[in-house]
């Protein structure tokens, strides 16, 4: 999933607190599942199983960008 807005959009705002575990309860008793220490370890995303968390953009475009999006440097 991507997100792409500006800080000024009301709606992208919008969609980001949707997301906000601090607003909104039941997302964050689904992220404290997700760990032992039930802590809100904050940028976690899921794709099925897998779990990443404090991501760099490298990780991103990993688990998000298909090999033949990425633009190759001559």
């Amino acid at each position: 999933m991507k997100l792409y807005g500006a800080a000024r959009c009301h709606k992208t705002q919008d969609y980001r607190m949707f997301f906000d575990v601090e607003k909104n309860g039941d997302y964050a008793e689904e992220l404290r599942g997700l760990y032992e220490n039930r802590k809100l370890n904050f940028q976690t995303i899921t794709i099925g199983k897998k779990k990443l968390r404090n991501s760099t953009d490298k990780d991103l475009n990993k688990w998000f960008v298909k090999p033949s999006q990425i633009k190759q440097s001559s």
